[in-house]
């Protein structure tokens, strides 16, 4: 049934299962009450047939032209040939019921304590985590994997199963999804340590904020250029992304440190310590100053990247996806570094100051609560 339906995703080729046609048999249906009685468990039933029946090896033969052969002991043919045959078959009772009184052992046939008939079973049984499993798989062609398998379980989720039956993706779809686990933890800690290291650096707290601001701008790029090139995210665009997070950044540390220094009266507009400017003057000098080796970063990795974004060798469309997430995220963020940096920096900034003007007021023992006087730069 799950087959039908999947057969009608697009994009699903090649798809087959695990679960051949059923092959003839012969079922032994031990009853087990009645072997109990006898001293016989379903495991001595199984070896006698096994030796009976496959044969057992006892030992070999060197033939003349010095080839070594198993010698195996089993029945006839015409004796193993129909499940009458082995309903005939005589097994050693076991216990205290296995000699008899003349001392002679005691058999029974195998049809009194089973029930031998034709029948058909399974051509294989495949087994994960000790659990049966029937497996189906498959290739994509013209879609990505990622769709894909969102239409597959949707079909799942829609086909009831019976009671103790589940089904789970494996193969590239859980590969996949591991892989995206792993570099969505990847990401997520590299913010992290380049919010320390630029906390260390600046020796605050909030202005790493307004550096890191320029991060979510790449994902604007990212998804622009993903489907300008009609591309997917897949595990290589996520590598591209991580790539950015590192890219992006040092344009807005150009800018915003360009800013401090010159509103600290350290660096001028041609280099040349001059008086410290105000905010928005410092910012204006920075944007114009520091724009010519922004631009000359973003060109030279726009460029570098072109190459593989394009894949013009065989087999690089696979790899190429991360250079169109690189392409994308850094045009997109070092122009709108230059817009946004600047706002959340002078935000930030008087979220700063707001705060340094209610720590620094105190109250005075035994008085009312007075603001500390503050000197200005």
């Amino acid at each position: 049934t799950l087959m039908a339906r999947m057969a009608t995703v697009p994009g699903l080729v090649d798809l087959d299962t695990s679960m051949k046609p059923p092959k003839p048999t012969v079922v032994v249906d031990v009853k087990r009450d009645a072997a109990s009685d006898l001293g016989l468990s379903v495991g001595s039933i199984t070896s006698t047939l096994r030796a009976l029946v496959a044969g057992q090896t006892v030992g070999d033969w060197r033939a003349a032209n010095d080839q070594t052969y198993d010698v195996k002991v089993r029945l006839a043919p015409e004796a193993r040939d129909n499940p009458g045959d082995l309903a005939r078959l005589s097994l050693v009772l076991g216990g205290n019921a296995a000699v008899a009184a003349d001392g002679s052992m005691r058999t029974v046939r195998l049809g009194q304590v089973a029930d031998v008939r034709a029948g058909f079973g399974p051509n294989q049984i495949n087994r994960r985590d000790l659990n049966r499993e029937s497996e189906i798989s498959a290739n994509t062609s013209g879609r990505a994997l990622g769709e894909v398998s969102a239409d597959i379980r949707q079909i799942l989720d829609a086909s009831p199963l019976p009671p103790g039956y589940s089904y789970r993706f494996g193969g590239s779809t859980k590969d996949m999804q591991d892989s995206f686990g792993y570099a969505i933890s990847a990401l997520l800690m590299g913010v992290v340590f380049i919010y320390m290291i630029l906390a260390s650096q600046f020796r605050s707290f909030l202005q790493p904020l307004a550096l890191m601001s320029s991060l979510p701008l790449t994902l604007i790029g990212v998804v622009g250029a993903l489907l300008l090139w009609r591309s997917t995210l897949n595990m290589f665009s996520v590598i591209g992304v991580i790539m950015l997070m590192g890219l992006v950044t040092k344009n807005a540390i150009l800018l915003v440190d360009f800013a401090i220094r010159a509103r600290a009266g350290t660096v001028g507009a041609n280099g040349v310590p001059t008086a410290g400017l105000d905010r928005n003057a410092a910012l204006l000098m920075a944007a114009k100053v520091r724009l010519r080796p922004i631009l000359m970063t973003t060109l030279a990795m726009v460029f570098g990247m072109l190459p593989l974004a394009l894949a013009l060798t065989e087999g690089s469309e696979q790899r190429a996806p991360m250079g169109q997430a690189v392409i994308g995220g850094v045009i997109t963020s070092s122009l709108l570094t230059l817009v946004v940096v600047p706002v959340i920096y002078c935000w930030l900034d008087d979220l700063g100051d707001w705060f340094t003007r209610r720590l620094l007021g105190r109250k005075r023992p035994g008085g009312s609560r007075q603001p500390a006087a503050i000197t200005p730069k």
